[in-house]
């Protein structure tokens, strides 16, 4: 499986963005897909999780500001990121799993990653 994010940019701070990720397997298969970011020096950190029927995981720090969705016949997961916080940037990457009855926000337990695209918020 090839996952490919879009979308990344500088933004200032209330601002919005929309990321997109492409996979290259069905995302109508049992695959779950799921949001991720990392600033240097820290652990790459789940935001938020998407499995094939649509149901979501968030985590705290993005709840209520993000939304995932995913677009089954486009192959394509997005993350809506409104009210957007200085603390917000970093690299964000997409990231995928086969089902296994869970969703999960562990990096460790993804096998499948795009290769990332810098978010920066700042006035």
């Amino acid at each position: 499986v090839q996952v490919v994010e879009s979308g990344g940019g500088s933004v200032r701070p209330g601002g919005s963005l929309r990321l997109s990720c492409v996979a290259s397997e069905s995302t109508d298969s049992r695959l779950c897909m799921a949001w991720f970011r990392q600033v240097p020096g820290k652990e790459r950190e789940g935001l938020a999780a998407i499995d094939s029927d649509g149901t979501t995981h968030y985590a705290e720090p993005v709840k209520g500001r993000f939304t995932i969705s995913r677009d089954n016949a486009k192959n394509t997961l997005y993350l809506q990121m409104n009210s957007l916080k200085p603390d917000d940037t970093a690299m964000y990457y997409c990231a995928a799993r086969w089902w296994d009855g869970r969703l999960s926000l562990r990096a460790d337990e993804h096998n499948y990653w795009g290769q990332g695209t810098q978010v920066t918020v700042s006035s």
